[in-house]
């Protein structure tokens, strides 16, 4: 009893930690000016204004940052379950000299810290005329979240049975439309949940968008714009919670309508590996 009541307060504890800053972030967006810069701090709204969405909504700039953000991750997460659904489908199913070897790389590529790539990367960017478009920082996002693309596909396929192609292929299907018509669907979940960490991760990005889009202000993405968002007497902190409020919509959206599907790819990628 007393072991179940203190995971249960361990439990409290950390879900209380974990939604604090996000609850803060929405409070702050819909309370007036005066509230948020009051001396003593308030955690239930005297108020609501809806004056500080108008003015991020307003902000120069917004919509095409928005857009740049959904192209430039988008983008990435595409090109990643491509190439990692062919390199998962090579590991998983194939029996090649240097498999190990490959699958050992993949692992130590998603366990490297690409801050610590910044500065080659930005080199290359500078020295292929790259710099300062959105299809190197798409490049950078597709090389980010390829690895844990291929990782968990590759559980994903792995948790399929081979009975079920041989079953096709010996129904007159070939390879291909084995792969198709039998393995692909019962991906759906996988490919959803994969696709889902991917996006938020290029999403959330600001360290390679900041260091990668200096001239050009129009390319920024949402991370690097919140970032800068000041008036003539510095933080407006309404507007930016309002604007972090805007920018956490997407993917919080995604989530709640894929959830089951989500919950089942993630248990099914976890079965075998």
């Amino acid at each position: 009893m007393i072991g179940r009541i203190s995971r249960t307060a361990a439990a409290l504890v950390v879900f209380v930690i974990s939604v604090f800053p996000v609850y803060w972030m929405v409070l702050t967006a819909f309370k007036p000016t005066k509230d948020i810069q009051g001396a003593t701090p308030t955690f239930l709204p005297a108020s609501i204004t809806l004056e500080h969405f108008g003015t991020a909504i307003a902000a120069k700039g917004f919509f095409s940052f928005w857009r740049n953000s959904l192209l430039v991750a988008g983008g990435a997460v595409l090109l990643a379950l491509v190439v990692a659904l062919l390199a998962a489908f090579a590991v998983a199913r194939l029996q090649w000299k240097g498999r190990r070897a490959f699958v050992l790389m993949v692992f130590i590529a998603q366990m490297t810290p690409w801050e610590a790539l910044l500065i080659p990367i930005y080199v290359i960017a500078r020295d292929t005329g790259m710099l300062d478009t959105l299809w190197m920082l798409t490049l950078v996002y597709f090389m980010i979240t390829l690895p844990f693309t291929v990782v968990t596909l590759r559980g994903f396929l792995a948790a399929i049975p081979v009975d079920l192609e041989e079953a096709a292929q010996v129904d007159g299907c070939s390879r291909g439309q084995a792969f198709r018509r039998v393995v692909f669907p019962l991906l759906a979940p996988g490919l959803l949940a994969t696709s889902l960490f991917g996006f938020i991760t290029a999403w959330n990005e600001f360290a390679f968008a900041n260091v990668l889009i200096i001239k050009d202000q129009d390319d920024r993405t949402l991370p690097v714009w919140l970032s800068s968002f000041n008036n003539t007497f510095g933080t407006d902190w309404g507007a930016t919670m309002a604007a972090s409020t805007l920018f956490m919509l997407p993917v919080l959206l995604i989530f709640v309508v894929l959830q089951g599907r989500v919950t089942t790819g993630i248990v099914g990628g976890a079965v075998k590996g």
